[in-house]
């Protein structure tokens, strides 16, 4: 597949956005990125860093420089990492961050819409589903072209505990996590399998020594996050990974299927005005299709309850 065009600007070079410019790196998905944050040097840092990798031979030779918001207006993708994160000690749910963030993301939009309103944005600044659903609907940003990275991050790691559990490569899973980046996300069972396996006949395909506990790997795969965030302070690897994924799917117009942030229009009878993960087809022009897929009735309860749990942290900060 042939780019589009391949400017990618990355707005909050922390532990995530630093992470995103590494991987973006790596997987040479851009010829030019340009890295904005609230404290200039290290954002000029970061693309110094990056800069005195290039001339090593398996290295693109990938233009990095310290930019401003006027970069945005010929940028394909932007990614959107600025905003204080969790830290240890503190309460370790996302959504105690809505008034904290909410404020930075009415100061990041209100410039990048002074530039563009062409280049797609993806949100990974928690409360995830807070954030994306506020930027994409208090800016006049055109639908389809901002969403969040949503249960991505949720869905690898399903994937890869399945995947460990059955002893097969995590590319072999097809599995969503859906609904809120955050504790009230839920595996979708009835869609999960391997090699077109269905989830209630791995354990008599696979083998294993004790029997499929649903329940408890839905629960396992939010607990990881904080055990990550425990251990090393910051999550941000994975995150990044994701964040680039989608990227590389718009850059190349891959029409790349996974479950992302993006606020309903009545799905699955859903009439909270939220921003939930759902599967789509993500391509050049952000969102090309969702996916409202045919869950049975445990699992569209599941989603209602996360969309209630984010609308209560929206009524919460007066986001209407």
């Amino acid at each position: 597949m042939t780019a589009i065009t391949n400017k990618l600007v990355i707005i909050g070079v922390g532990h995530v956005g630093a992470q995103v410019l590494t991987t973006a790196v790596a997987h040479q998905i851009a010829s030019e990125i340009a890295l904005i944050d609230i404290e200039e040097g290290r954002a000029i840092g970061e693309a110094l860093d990056v800069d005195h990798a290039t001339p090593f031979d398996y290295n693109a030779n990938i233009n990095v420089h310290k930019g401003t918001y006027e970069d945005c207006a010929d940028a394909k993708v932007i990614i959107m990492c600025a905003g204080p994160s969790i830290m240890p000690g503190e309460n370790l749910d996302r959504l105690v961050l809505a008034g904290r963030n909410t404020e930075t993301v009415k100061d990041v939009m209100s410039q990048i819409v002074k530039y563009t309103k062409e280049a797609i944005i993806i949100f990974i600044t928690n409360p995830l589903d807070i954030t994306t659903y506020y930027a994409a609907n208090y800016f006049g940003y055109p639908k389809g072209k901002l969403f969040g990275t949503g249960t991505t991050l949720e869905t690898s790691r399903l994937k890869r505990i399945i995947a460990d559990r059955y002893h097969v490569a995590p590319t072999s899973v097809q599995a969503f996590m859906l609904g809120e980046h955050g504790n009230s996300a839920f595996p979708a069972w009835s869609m999960i399998n391997i090699g077109g396996i269905p989830a209630n006949q791995l354990d008599q395909y696979f083998g294993n020594e004790t029997a499929l506990n649903k329940e408890a790997i839905g629960k396992q795969v939010v607990q990881v996050a904080y055990d990550v965030l425990n251990g090393k302070g910051w999550t941000n690897t994975g995150i990044a990974m994701g964040a680039v994924r989608l990227a590389k799917a718009v850059m190349y117009n891959e029409r790349f299927v996974g479950p992302v942030s993006v606020t309903l229009e009545g799905e699955y009878g859903i009439t909270e005005k939220v921003s939930l993960s759902i599967p789509c087809v993500i391509g050049k022009n952000g969102i090309e299709k969702r996916l409202p897929l045919n869950l049975p009735q445990e699992e569209v309860n599941n989603l209602k309850h996360c969309a209630k749990t984010v609308r209560a942290v929206l009524d919460s900060i007066n986001i209407e």
